[in-house]
């Protein structure tokens, strides 16, 4: 059957995509010409700013507001941060300090920087109510455990990104928080029924509709007890029914990344993406390794799906549509300033701290390595900036005599990252605790497990203002920069 050049350009109008270099490829340029919607940039495209900013000005051109999306968060996920740790904290330390205001201001300047960039779009701020505290894929990522605090930095996290001039978009609907698998290796799943999905999951997602929120993205998570056998971002009901119809949202649906293992593992890529338009979704995002032929083979089955009859014109015009307007919303949008010292002054505000710290004779300081989730990458997180000596260690290997013996006539601080999630971690800190019950610990995770000993530092993330806001504390000179 031949192609046909208008379900092409409306099969197009549905895809973000990713690419695999620090310059736009031909494919890409091209794809924009021909009405793709836009792209999400990844480690792989992001060297340093005066590189991105170029390159993000060469898919400008390329097309009349294209959505160049990432996925910045602060904190722990991170892209302009990638190489030094983010210049902002994440959701988990503005949620410690629970000022609204201040979430709003460090996203309003937070999304200026962005679109000083080029970027349109930001796939944030995490609207999860993190109730598991064993969650690998949300975690510091959350604003907390209580909906209605989720609920209020949402919505200010919301506001400061748009007033910043990207499109914010509220994840992970409806609810990623409640689930202890990761939704890239796995189908995660909510066992949460109608009433408390409404009483909790739902809730920051009101929030974040009613700030104006211009989108919202899927979950690939299952819910049982309303029925589904499948993930949340292929379900009509969730999608079409509870997100469009029931709470009323009018914006773009953005699916989850549609390589990820939670979606499209039993299925291949290019059904899920039919599958999700079908559910209600408007705008796919294809993920961190769909390139040309993987877009071309998602493409085919849109198109293919249509003259089948299993999609129909109608359904991909409103996607296409709506993401239209999310893309006519993004046009020229005025931009706030850059607040240059907000991010270190809100971790500071965050970090607390139990037990006598007192002041510290020249510390050792090591850190207990801990695996990095998928969704924040290779990012740097520790104190080896203002500890040059600071020694990074496998829980499993070490040897508590030998750390002890270092430190013998100096003070020990040992760095570790949740772990409450990492059993080797806790019998190895337990163990330093009980020989040296005046060490001190500094979580740069979340702080759901504390252990016996001098004084205790919780920094709600592995940011660098995170990092240097413990530092401080730890005797650093105040303000010293990462070199």
């Amino acid at each position: 059957m031949p192609a046909d050049p208008r379900l092409d350009r409306l099969a197009n109008a549905t895809l973000l995509v990713p690419f695999e270099s620090y310059d736009a490829p031909t494919w890409v340029l091209d794809g924009l010409a021909g009405g793709m919607a836009g792209v999400c940039l990844f480690h792989n495209n992001i060297a340093d700013t005066e590189q991105v900013a170029r390159l993000n000005a060469q898919l400008g051109e390329a097309a009349e507001a294209p959505l160049i999306s990432l996925d910045e968060e602060g904190g722990d996920v991170t892209r302009i941060g990638q190489r030094r740790g983010s210049g902002y904290p994440g959701n988990a330390a503005l949620g410690a300090v629970d000022d609204a205001d201040l979430t709003r201001a460090v996203h309003r300047s937070l999304g200026a920087q962005l679109r000083r960039l080029g970027f349109t779009m930001d796939l944030a701020p995490s609207a999860d109510v993190n109730t598991e505290a064993e969650n690998p894929g949300i975690g510091t990522r959350s604003f907390g455990a209580d909906a209605a605090l989720v609920s209020r930095h949402t919505a200010a996290a919301v506001s400061g990104l748009q007033e910043g001039g990207v499109a914010a978009c509220a994840k992970h609907f409806p609810g990623h928080g409640a689930t202890r698998q990761d939704s890239h290796l796995e189908l995660p799943v909510v066992g949460a029924d109608r009433e408390l999905l409404f009483e909790r999951e739902l809730k920051p997602f009101q929030a974040a509709i009613e700030a104006g929120v211009r989108s919202i993205l899927t979950a690939h998570i299952r819910l049982p007890e309303l029925g589904l056998s499948g993930p949340a971002t292929l379900a009509p009901s969730v999608v079409s029914g509870l997100l469009r119809t029931e709470l009323g949202f009018d914006g773009a649906i953005v699916t989850d990344a549609i390589e990820m293992e939670g979606v499209s593992a039993r299925i291949g890529i290019p059904e899920a993406a039919v599958q999700a338009l079908i559910a209600g979704c408007d705008l796919l995002c294809l993920g961190r390794f769909v390139y040309a032929d993987g877009v071309a083979a998602v493409r085919r089955a849109i198109t293919e799906a249509v003259a089948e009859g299993r999609l129909s014109a109608e359904r991909l015009e409103e996607a296409a549509w709506r993401t239209s307007q999310l893309r006519a919303w993004t046009a020229d949008r005025p931009t706030a300033e850059v607040a240059e010292h907000i991010g270190l002054d809100s971790a500071r505000r965050a970090v607390r701290v139990e037990g006598e710290l007192g002041s510290l004779r020249d510390p050792v300081v090591v850190e207990i390595d801990a695996p990095p989730g998928i969704a924040v990458g290779e990012v740097p997180w520790g104190l080896s900036p203002w500890f040059p000596g600071t020694r990074r260690l496998d829980a499993a290997a070490a040897d508590a005599a030998e750390v002890l013996e270092a430190a013998r006539s100096r003070d020990l601080v040992v760095v570790v990252r949740d772990a409450h999630r990492y059993p080797d971690t806790r019998e190895f800190v337990d163990e330093l605790c009980r020989l040296r019950p005046e060490l001190v610990v500094v979580e740069m995770g979340l702080p759901a497990w504390r252990p016996r000993c001098r004084a205790h530092i919780s920094t709600y993330g592995a940011a660098r203002v995170n990092g240097q806001s413990a530092a401080e504390l730890l005797g650093a000179p105040a303000g010293a920069s990462v070199g």
